[in-house]
């Protein structure tokens, strides 16, 4: 498959298909898109370019006498995630264990600009890449066009097919919801952008089927202020729960995306003179323990074995580099629920 029957395809120039496979700018998004969908349809990505030399090796140390020795891991958005550092760094510890073991080195690249993070990295120097939370498309395209094997945690990319590992999210928190409705609650609301992330859409998307399945109303995310929460979440959390505490509109319960929001939620309504959870329940995901508000009750979650998804991304890796030409694969890590003080029968 070459760059010019790709141009073919789509009706456009191969000078454009090149810039827009390579992650440049030039080339309208619209257009980008439907070049790089018009490349995986047609197998672009899936072949060794000619006359290149296979680049992985098969065993998982490396070659004999291959420089290939070292794994990178990719978090370009480390200053955000940071927030949730036991989340993420629990990942990036099972990710450095997995490889510490097949005596592989590990380089971390947090850089957000994709052309500085790319220039960081040689292609003839690393076996693959592991991608951690989102990775914006330009990037990925550069990657792939690197011509460098990755896998994906808690993110993936409808115009860049790769191998992924997920948190099982939709199960988990059709689950909790389901919980929270057979303790008695009819009044529920989401908290948590289902925009944000994959994770967050399927986590919504749990909650709506699980009311969808009680009978229950189902919020509208349009109508929601909880469920357009951008990086002023802290500012309308606290405007949001004070006005709903002040007319007494309070939903019996909050469904939270993750126990950062669930703990946001639940001070704004200690400090509204709510009784937790009395009053209000609140539930959260991803199990991170990190509030220390000793007013407020212990956390029902879901536990998250963010390590074991470190781990499991590195054996999606070393799979894909033994077998090159294998099928995309897409593995779902399933949780625990953690029931606890925050969530009150009302049966």
């Amino acid at each position: 498959m070459t760059m010019q029957q790709v141009a073919d395809r789509v009706g456009v120039s191969k000078f454009a298909v090149s810039q827009a496979l390579s992650g440049k700018p030039g080339v309208a998004e619209e257009t980008r898109m439907r070049i790089v969908q018009a490349a995986n349809e047609l197998g672009y990505f899936r072949k060794a370019k000619p006359g290149k030399k296979s680049a992985f090796p098969p065993d998982a140390r490396g070659a004999p006498g291959s420089d290939k020795n070292t794994v990178i891991i990719l978090m370009p958005n480390v200053r955000f995630q940071s927030r949730e550092s036991q989340f993420w760094g629990k990942i990036i510890d099972g990710v450095s264990a997995a490889l510490a073991e097949r005596e592989v080195g590990v380089m971390m690249v947090t850089e957000n600009y994709s052309e500085r993070a790319i220039k960081s990295i040689n292609p003839d120097g690393v076996l693959g890449l592991i991608g951690i939370g989102y990775i914006a498309t330009q990037l990925l395209l550069e990657i792939r066009h690197a011509g460098i094997p990755f896998v994906l945690v808690d993110h993936e990319d409808p115009l860049i097919p790769s191998d992924t590992v997920f948190m099982n999210n939709y199960d988990c928190m059709r689950q909790m919801a389901s919980v929270v409705v057979q303790a008695g609650h009819r009044d529920l609301r989401f908290v948590g952008n289902p925009r944000y992330s994959r994770s967050f859409q399927d986590r919504w998307i749990g909650f709506k089927t699980a009311l969808e399945e009680a009978g229950l109303p189902v919020p509208v995310p349009e109508n929601e202020p909880l469920m357009q929460l951008e990086e002023d979440a802290y500012q309308v959390v606290y405007k949001v729960i004070t006005e709903l505490a002040t007319r007494k509109k309070l939903p019996s319960a909050f469904v939270c995306a993750n126990d950062f929001f669930a703990y946001l939620v639940m001070k704004a309504l200690a400090d509204s003179g709510v009784e937790l959870p009395g009053d209000v329940s609140v539930t959260g995901f991803d199990h991170t323990d990190e509030e220390t508000d000793t007013r407020l009750p212990s956390l029902c979650t879901i536990h998250v074995p963010n390590a074991f998804m470190g781990r499991r991304a590195v054996e999606a890796l070393f799979t894909r580099l033994r077998d090159p030409e294998r099928p995309y694969e897409k593995t779902l890590i399933n949780g625990n629920l953690v029931l606890r003080d925050s969530l009150a029968n009302r049966g």
